[in-house]
């Protein structure tokens, strides 16, 4: 009886186990129905690029087809992920996998015309965000304490790993029949939907209709929560520098390369061997890191793993063979994944309950543009510098912005005033004390003494 209490009830010294983890009936759902939708969409994703370009024989409308996924958080993300905290996430949900289901089955429909299928990939897209930030709001619900880091390094480890299962099988069935794929794709939100709504127990929305507000300022009110609170501030600015720095390889691989003398690997087979490096080892990383070190350990290692992201990708600088570059994008990988979870776990603890959806619409909007504009910008650079140069220096930058970042850093006191002030927020009966909250007094903002010692995808997923 004894040998079984730490599977039961994790200690504050010692890390969280899968076992106990997985013990949770919802969120195993949960996480099932999520990777389903994860290969699910990567699948689509290559079904839909290839079945555009079949149609059109144009790689620019191709690639349009692929890019359009991501214009729904660029154009709208926070707003749309403010919807899921006005309903049942739950409901929102399932009515989200439902509606990218019919949608799916739509553009599987044979020869369709390429603007038509533009169009529904589009729509389709617009349920992410609100299904994404209503998934992440949920699982703080289901899961406490370090089962609740594990479980958000488990699912963030998933993610990726259904991106490289997804588009190799992907690829090799739209291959043969790109609407196959599709039909597949519509299946896996079918599934996810079923698991989701008798897997996981109904609850009611953070906020009723009565506390409601203009969308807009609801979703202005997400964005002040994050960049007005030290704490979440801090998580939010280590985030997104490490995104700024970390997608710069994969952003790159395909003219890294393509350049002459890359040694005895073909283009195709070094680039991808850079663009898998990064979800390897962010896979890696997660899981181990989590598995491997307690609560403490996790957090005395984030500030060192967050310079250590950029900090491997300088030696790039001597323009070393494909295989070392991915080697070092695997690295890089590992240390981002490293430092996430625990990342994720005080964003959590120090966000009011009202404010989840918000709050991850916000982070996963900043993540989509960041790493965007990090790879537009390198390559500019790249048209007149070689691609070493430009990556080994702007990584150089990385570590000097990463060691301003992690000086920065709230000290400890700020950091329990923060989980306090939230754990306040949470226990609050009455919405709209929460609401009045993040417009007149966020937590740890301009009344906390520590206010001007903030900065921060994850993101909370």
């Amino acid at each position: 009886m004894e040998a079984t209490v730490p599977d039961e009830r994790p200690s504050a010294e010692g890390p969280a186990t899968f076992r106990e983890v997985f013990a949770q009936p919802e969120f195993r759902a949960v996480f099932v129905a999520g990777t389903l939708s994860w290969v699910g969409d990567y699948v689509a994703k290559a079904a839909v690029t290839l079945l555009v370009y079949q149609q059109t024989e144009s790689v620019a409308l191709s690639a349009t087809a692929f890019a359009v996924s991501f214009l729904p958080w660029l154009l709208g993300g926070p707003v749309l992920a403010a919807l899921a905290e006005r309903y049942a996430y739950r409901r929102v949900m399932v009515a989200c996998d439902l509606i990218r289901m019919a949608l799916m089955l739509l553009i599987a429909i044979p020869s369709l015309p390429y603007q038509a299928v533009l169009v529904l990939i589009f729509a389709a897209t617009l349920a992410n965000p609100p299904s994404q930030a209503a998934k992440s709001a949920l699982i703080p619900q289901l899961l406490t304490g370090d089962r609740l880091v594990v479980g958000l390094s488990l699912n963030s480890s998933v993610g990726q790993a259904a991106q490289i299962v997804g588009y190799v099988f992907g690829a090799a069935v739209s291959a043969i029949d790109p609407g196959v794929a599709l039909l597949f794709n519509a299946a896996t939100f079918g599934l996810s939907a079923l698991l989701v709504r008798f897997g996981v127990r109904n609850r009611p929305p953070v906020t009723n209709p009565a506390h409601r507000s203009h969308l807009l300022r609801e979703t202005r009110q997400g964005f002040g929560m994050v960049f007005r609170t030290p704490v979440l501030r801090a998580i939010a600015v280590l985030v997104f520098c490490a995104m700024l720095f970390s997608i710069v390889p994969e952003g790159l691989a395909a003219a890294w390369a393509h350049e002459e003398g890359r040694g005895a690997l073909s283009a195709g087979t070094a680039q991808a061997a850079i663009m898998v490096a990064s979800p390897v080892g962010f896979i890696l990383g997660g899981l181990l890191v989590s598995r491997l070190f307690g609560p403490a350990r996790r957090l005395t290692l984030m500030r060192p793993l967050a310079v250590l992201a950029p900090l491997v990708l300088v030696p790039v600088l001597l323009d070393p063979p494909p295989l070392v570059v991915a080697l070092l994008a695997a690295l890089c990988g590992f240390a981002v994944a490293g430092m996430l979870p625990m990342a994720n776990g005080l964003f959590v603890q120090a966000l009011p309950n009202g404010f989840r959806a918000r709050a991850y619409g916000v982070m996963a909007t900043g993540m989509q543009v960041i790493q965007g504009l990090a790879v537009l910008v390198t390559g500019l650079l790249a048209e007149r510098f070689p691609i070493p140069i430009v990556v080994g220096v702007w990584s150089a930058a990385g570590v000097l912005l990463m060691t301003v970042a992690t000086l920065h850093w709230p000290d400890r006191q700020t950091v329990d005033d923060a989980i306090a002030a939230a754990s306040a927020a949470n226990a609050d009966p009455q919405p709209s004390a929460t609401e009045r909250g993040a417009s007149n007094h966020p937590v740890g903002g301009a009344s906390d003494p520590h206010a001007g010692n903030g900065h921060r995808r994850h993101l909370v997923t």
